[in-house]
């Protein structure tokens, strides 16, 4: 399992440094290269620009916390979030809709679970949680 992470590329958790102007004042960011490209990515995803998000994340947890101790810290944590949810996303529709092979991407025999007919969707269904909608409804 540490092969895993033995074989990293050292250039992803190399520190560097980026100026980034948060609400009109320039101030300096270290994270690990992979956490700026995790970082890019998030901002793609929500057409902007890595310093919109940045200073978007930063304004966000000012109002809701008042104060932050460490910013690249929640930073940090803030890429490791997004990664668990892309990985829970996938985790989802394998469950929906089969599991794919690694190696070729098609799909390979369902799982046992859904192939009981009858039980398949009630038991999908229970695994994926509800979140509340703008309105207070659960939806799926």
């Amino acid at each position: 399992m540490c092969e895993i992470y033995l074989k990293a590329d050292p250039i992803q958790y190399e520190l560097r440094t980026r100026s980034i102007r948060i609400h009109g004042v320039v101030t300096s960011v270290r994270l690990e290269n992979l956490c700026w490209d995790i970082l890019a990515r998030i901002a793609r995803k929500d057409d902007m620009t890595t310093n919109q998000l940045i200073s978007q994340l930063y304004g966000e947890v000012i109002q809701q916390q008042g104060k932050i101790g460490n910013f690249c810290a929640f930073l940090r944590v803030s890429c490791m979030r997004y990664l668990s949810s892309v990985a829970l996303q996938q985790d989802k529709e394998s469950l929906l809709l089969g599991r794919r092979d690694a190696h070729s991407g098609t799909l390979t025999d369902q799982p046992k679970a859904r192939r009981k007919a009858g039980q398949a969707d009630a038991v999908v269904l229970q695994m994926v949680p509800k979140r509340a909608s703008a309105d207070g409804a659960h939806n799926l």
